[in-house]
């Protein structure tokens, strides 16, 4: 893949639209739910943020994936969840009220958690030597400007203009998973002779990842005792991660395109495993 228009302009400009319009949908409310429901939030958040960077990187290795490819591995675990995951849950019957707090919390801090954890993995398995560099500093803004201040200026319209913002809710909760499902598209006919070369080098660890991670959020929240709708959404929540977010990180910031593959592979997968794991779950 090459680094165009399409890295450098649309997908930051999307993400910055999606964020906006996942901050439509949040209210203060949303935060205060987290003292509400601390274990479920607690095993969330938990699982977002430790187990699924161990086991990308437990896969790397064991994989033996190139030094590109695992940072990209790393890179779409580190990423939050996002509006595919709150879509799931709700069609699912999880608790989307859950999901919501939880992909808002986790957009917060992952800004300050990527930069720091894909610059170690670059160090780990490219080297010191590798001509691609990721400034902590400045990457930490520009995730905030993309990520964080676009959520807030949709809770501030939300707060003065709450009728415009419930009635656009809708429409930019579809324009995130329809924006996503687009540009992996245009990726897939761009590169379409690469595209087994692609999934021949992170295929099996996008879906590994992928599938490991909503079995295991699912059933480590069952162990917690969690009801049923809290599992699942903790499911779809560590499952399922905002492949846009990932690909302005390899594609844009970092400027690898050969680190966007596994966010194109897993992108692709997760929708086929996301509704693999919802059938299995209203079989349960």
């Amino acid at each position: 893949m090459s680094a165009d228009l399409l890295t450098q302009v649309i997908l930051p400009g999307a993400l910055f639209l999606i964020m906006f319009g996942m901050g439509l949908s949040l209210r203060p409310q949303n935060f205060y739910q987290v003292a509400a429901a601390p274990k479920a939030v607690g095993i969330g958040l938990a699982a977002q943020l430790l187990l699924l960077p161990i086991l990308a990187f437990i896969l790397a290795n064991l994989l033996q994936l190139s030094p590109e490819i695992a940072v990209g591995l790393m890179i779409i675990a580190l990423a939050p969840s996002g509006a595919t995951s709150n879509l799931f849950t709700f069609l699912s019957k999880g608790d989307v009220s859950l999901s919501i707090s939880l992909t808002a919390v986790i957009s917060i801090i992952t800004p300050f958690t990527i930069p720091f954890v894909v610059a170690l993995a670059m160090q780990y398995f490219m080297g010191t030597q590798s001509e691609f560099t990721l400034p902590i500093g400045k990457t930490i803004l520009q995730l905030l400007v993309i990520t964080v201040i676009p959520v807030a200026l949709g809770m501030l319209i939300h707060a003065y203009k709450p009728k415009w913002a419930q009635a656009m809710q809708g429409f930019f909760k579809w324009f995130s998973v329809a924006f996503l499902a687009l540009i992996i598209l245009l990726i897939i006919l761009k590169n379409a002779a690469n595209m087994g070369s692609f999934f021949a080098q992170a295929g099996l660890a996008t879906l590994l990842l992928n599938v490991i991670a909503l079995l295991l959020g699912y059933q480590i929240a069952r162990w917690s005792k969690l009801d049923k709708a809290q599992s699942t959404t903790i499911g779809f929540e560590v499952g399922l991660q905002n492949g846009t977010l990932a690909l302005v990180v390899a594609g844009t910031l970092i400027g690898n395109t050969q680190m966007m593959i596994p966010a194109v592979t897993y992108s692709i997968l997760m929708f086929i495993t996301g509704a693999l794991f919802a059938r299995w779950i209203s079989r349960r």
